[in-house]
């Protein structure tokens, strides 16, 4: 099995405008080979999509869910370019289906850059000392810490989520296949998360 660096992905996201997780996954299903994880990102829809990133995106919808049960509560904005999209069902239902995300799988927030750098550093702490305790080589820790800390941004970041409706994909790789559907830039602006109680 081929092994991908740091330096590949890179490489690829730079090549193709896509995210991290998408370069890694697509470089992991080819072996490594960056020509055929460009085709591979082309296929999904995924590197069309990451052209339309820099649009703006000023209209959308402003959703409001409420779980089953009356206790919990997510209000999202999910932006696109146009109010015609906005309409659209296809577009109402990505919206509908990231706040159900929200509701289920708790992130902290959108994406990882909106976490706040303190605690991310005091996972990383955390993390280092376990290592340590556990007896790992020292060579070893910042890698450990490393991999820990993709593990806590996959839980707690809404784009890098296991889709609760298919967990073999991401959130962002859905909204991403959505903007391949609606030719338009999507965002995930923001979202709250009401607990009765809390």
């Amino acid at each position: 099995m081929a092994t991908i660096t740091a330096n590949d992905v890179k490489t690829l996201r730079e090549r193709t405008g896509v995210g991290m997780m998408e370069c890694k996954k697509a470089l992991t299903e080819t072996g490594g080979d960056i020509e055929k994880a460009i085709s591979f990102l082309r296929e999904r829809g995924l590197a069309k999509a990451a052209g339309k990133a820099g649009r703006s995106a000023r209209e959308g919808l402003i959703f409001s869910y409420i779980h089953p049960g009356d206790k919990l509560g997510v209000m999202i904005e999910v932006n696109c370019e146009t109010d015609f999209v906005a309409r659209t069902d296809e577009f109402k239902d990505i919206v509908k289906d990231v706040a159900m995300q929200v509701a289920a799988a708790s992130p902290v927030a959108v994406r990882r850059e909106e976490i706040d750098p303190v605690l991310v550093e005091s996972e990383k702490q955390i993390y280092r000392t376990q290592a340590i305790n556990d007896g790992k080589p020292e060579k070893f820790v910042e890698k450990i810490v490393e991999g820990k800390l993709e593990k806590f941004f996959a839980e707690a970041c809404l784009l890098e989520q296991p889709f609760i409706k298919n967990p073999d994909r991401t959130v962002n790789e859905i909204v991403q296949e959505t903007i391949s559907k609606l030719g338009e830039n999507i965002v995930v602006k923001r979202f709250t998360r009401y607990r009765l109680g809390e």
